[in-house]
């Protein structure tokens, strides 16, 4: 069983529902609290082990990587003014050198193309694939949660939760053939569906480990749901040749491409902070009421 070293971070969206916001600024920089979106993915994925990150961007994504890079005059400024706290928290955004790619999706094809779009930096090795909108807020990270059941499971395991039966056609659906504790054993997927055509309420919400195998039929750029080269298809293939789970993580995963979502992620990971719980706490109750 090979160990998960890579991840990507498919980031080429136009962030269109967050628009004006998004008109110049890359949508996965919209702070959350006090960091922005990519930055809580990147720390995911390094808290899990992930060695190497991979970014599938477009046109305009151009902050990203400065994000992530050293900006000498801004540290020295820090440093000058002996404001250390915030010198450390700008170190830990830094990704060496070597272990950060971008490549880019230069049509919107969908999530599976995006991936697809990563072949090259992912060789024949296993990989974590993780969607920056989506924030989960946990004890353990969701991807380090996924990674322990990797080492009991191998194979292909997807961060699932129920959604109300209404919301199915939002999301990729599993089938599920029995319940193993907090996994789920895979028998097929849907990308989708109607609520009448859905197997369950368990929804794929934005973390995955995967085989490199899923890259060959990414290769065959057949088009699904909503005329796009959907993840979910590719897949398929996979079920009953590869081990293939559903994860059940603890914790909660909030949507942050949604303006509903992300205001409530903010609200809660707030609340998660010492220094600023009381306060918002407070300020919250007396908006509410």
């Amino acid at each position: 069983m090979k160990p998960i070293r890579k991840a990507v971070f498919p980031v080429a969206g136009m962030g269109t529902r967050f628009l004006p916001a998004t008109k110049a600024m890359p949508k996965e920089m919209i702070t959350l609290v006090d960091k922005p979106l990519i930055q809580y993915a990147v720390e995911e994925a390094r808290e899990a082990g992930i060695e190497e990150f991979i970014f599938v961007t477009s046109r305009g994504k151009g902050p990203l990587e400065d994000h992530f890079d050293v900006h000498g005059d801004l540290y020295r400024i820090l440093e000058e003014r002996g404001k250390t706290a915030e010198l450390e928290e700008l170190k830990k955004t830094e990704i060496p050198s070597g272990q950060q790619f971008f490549t880019r999706q230069k049509e919107p094809l969908g999530l599976g193309h995006a991936i697809w779009c990563a072949r090259a930096a992912l060789g024949n090795e296993p990989f974590a694939v993780l969607l920056p909108d989506v924030v989960v807020l946990s004890s353990r990270p969701c991807l380090a949660q996924m990674m322990d059941y990797y080492a009991q499971k191998g194979g292909n395991l997807l961060a699932v939760e129920e959604v109300p039966k209404s919301a199915v056609s939002s999301y990729g659906i599993l089938d599920v053939a029995r319940e193993e504790g907090r996994l789920a054993v895979v028998k097929g997927l849907v990308e989708k569906p109607s609520v009448q055509a859905a197997p369950s309420n368990l929804a794929i919400i934005g973390r995955y480990i995967l085989q490199p195998g899923v890259l060959t039929h990414l290769s065959a750029q057949r088009k699904g749901a909503g005329g796009e080269i959907q993840l979910t298809d590719a897949l398929i293939p996979l079920i009953g040749k590869q081990p293939f789970h559903g994860v059940r993580f603890e914790g909660k995963a909030y949507d942050c491409g949604d303006k509903a979502g992300f205001i409530a992620a903010n609200v809660a990971f707030a609340l998660e902070r010492p220094e600023l719980a009381g306060t918002v706490r407070e300020r919250v109750k007396k908006l509410v009421n």
